[in-house]
């Protein structure tokens, strides 16, 4: 793999890492103000736990993401996998329920499932060249 190419990848892990610790500490700590700030507080549930919850997988999903980012990227290609499907299923989900119609009022569940969209297609790419390129370099 180029150098260049490395360095891509891991600048990719690293913004992931940060955009997924971030909305973990905000939505752990900050619930109400961000999803005033996001104009959805008639959104937020009534039982914290919740949104604590999803808050606390996306903190872990971000030490994944820094574990990638700083570690040998052949040898953490299972862990990029569960990184791009993580991406690929808030995606899916966020799709879902606006199609549906069920929560018209949350375009930041929308904006949300964007960034994850992009972000999975970039993972999934990662994690198709780091296949190939371990296919070919097999004995």
């Amino acid at each position: 793999m180029s150098e260049a190419r490395e360095r891509y990848y891991r600048l990719l892990f690293w913004v992931a890492a940060v955009y997924d610790l971030t909305l973990g500490i905000v939505f752990l700590f900050f619930a109400e103000p961000a999803f005033e700030l996001l104009d959805a507080e008639s959104q937020l549930p009534d039982q914290g736990a919740y949104v604590s919850l999803i808050a606390a997988f996306l903190f872990v999903i971000g030490v994944a993401y820094v574990l990638i980012a700083r570690g040998d990227l052949l040898r953490n290609r299972d862990l990029i996998a569960i990184g791009a499907l993580y991406k690929l299923a808030y995606t899916s989900v966020a799709v879902y329920y606006l199609a549906v119609g069920e929560y018209p009022d949350l375009a930041f569940i929308a904006v949300f499932g964007l960034a994850d969209l992009v972000f999975f297609v970039l993972m999934a790419e990662c994690w198709l060249y780091l296949g190939r390129i371990t296919t070919t370099s097999a004995p």
